[in-house]
Parts: C-alpha cells; structure tokens; sequence
C-alpha cells in the first residue's frame, strides 16, 4: 500500500550566503581590534618602561643632590679648615713680633731713657717714656729711626717737668714694625 503524507514537509532552504560587505566588514573590525590591543599594550608597555626611567631617574637625582650636599659640606668644612689654619700660621708668624720690638726698643734704649708704658696693636706702637734731658729724648727717637725693625716714627708730645727739683722730660712715641 502507498502511503500519502498529506502533513507539509519543511524543506530546509538553501542558507544564504552572507552578503561580503558584512564579512569584510567583520574582517575590518577584528582587524581594527587586533591593531588597536597591539597598539593599547606596545604604548602601555613603552609607558611603564618610561614611568620606570622616570622613578630610577629620581632616585639617582636624589642621589646625586645627597652627593652634592656631602662635597658641598666637604668644601665648606674644607675652607673653614683653611681659613684657621692661615689664622694659626699667621699667628705663628705674628707671635714674634712683639719680642722682636721688645727686644729692638731695650737695645736702642740710651742711658738716662726708661720706658714708663708700651702699648702694642697689630704693628703699631706707642711708647710713653721718660728722659733727664732733651738730647737723651732726640738720641732716642733718632736711634728708632735708623731701626731696620721700625718705620714711621713719630714724636707725640714732650714735656719738660719738675720731679724732687730734678728736671725729666716725659714723651709720647708711635711708630710701627716693620714686617
């Protein structure tokens, strides 16, 4: 016996094919996608190995500027270490000068000459001296004059006084060492 299938079939159709502006389209969006990600991670990656730089940068800046306050410090403590010493070496230098003039004042002292006070700053000196006369008092300051040791010897003052009915003469000295 034949059998009659009066129920439709559904025939599957033929599936379309996808029309190539869609699939060239999707092709372009991968694609796109694809270049953008590259592109997203190479410039995040070139990003962080700048951020990187940056950070070691500022740590050998830091490093740097420790360095340069530590020569800085050097050459501060270095000066002033300097400094002291020229002041030691010029008061070893200076420390015999006023033997020096001590010793060049007693010797050219004449007799009938003492000294009364000295006053001694830096290189100058004043002297203030009693004589018995008026040539001992000339005698005296021609004899600091002729000195290689002073220079600029000046006669202040010189007054003639009555003491115990002899008479003196008190006078005033400056002048300076020579160096």
């Amino acid at each position: 016996m034949i059998k009659i299938n009066l129920l439709p079939v559904k025939k599957k159709k033929k599936a379309k094919p996808l029309p190539t502006f869609v699939i060239a389209g999707f092709g372009l969006f991968i694609l796109t996608a694809a270049i953008m990600a590259y592109l997203f991670y190479f410039y995040n990656a070139k990003l962080l190995t700048r951020k990187n730089q940056v950070a070691e940068n500022e740590k050998k800046i830091l490093e740097l500027k420790e360095k340069i306050r530590a020569v800085e410090d050097y050459e501060k403590r270095n000066a002033d270490f300097k400094r002291r010493k020229e002041i030691i070496e010029q008061l070893g230098k200076n420390k015999t000068i006023p033997v020096k003039a001590l010793d060049e004042i007693s010797a050219l002292l004449p007799a009938g000459v003492w000294v009364n006070s000295m006053d001694m700053r830096g290189t100058d000196i004043n002297l203030s001296c009693t004589a018995f006369t008026n040539t001992d008092v000339v005698n005296y300051v021609n004899n600091l004059k002729n000195s290689h040791v002073f220079t600029d010897v000046y006669l202040q003052e010189s007054i003639q006084a009555q003491i115990s009915g002899f008479s003196s003469y008190g006078f005033k000295l400056t002048f300076k060492v020579k160096n």
